[in-house]
């Protein structure tokens, strides 16, 4: 049994990533799996590691005067105005008042 990953990268290359899970003769497939599950995600630490921390250098590096497309300041104030929301799916949330 072997698990397989492959990363297409921004400029369209491919990579693989295999881990076979193999253990000794007698032992559980479901013990193989976890294995190889597990060294998986260590390769796939190792490979992308690199890549984290070039992309948080750039971001370090960047112009401060230059805002990035997925500015979060916004989200801060929807999140405090949650009574002027709208919902598109359905009824209001509100209940009506009802006469006494």
């Amino acid at each position: 049994m072997e698990l397989v990953g492959e990363y297409v990268g921004p400029d369209g290359q491919r990579r693989q990533l295999r881990v076979p899970c193999e253990a000794s003769g007698d032992a559980d497939p479901l013990q193989k799996l976890l294995s190889g599950v597990a060294q998986m995600k260590e390769l796939v630490n190792q490979f992308f590691e690199p890549l984290v921390q070039q992309e948080a250098k750039d971001r370090a590096t960047a112009d401060p005067d230059e805002t990035p497309e997925g500015n979060d300041e916004d989200d801060a104030e929807d999140e405090n105005n949650i009574d002027k929301r709208t919902n598109s799916d359905g009824p209001s949330a509100k209940r009506p008042k009802t006469p006494s």
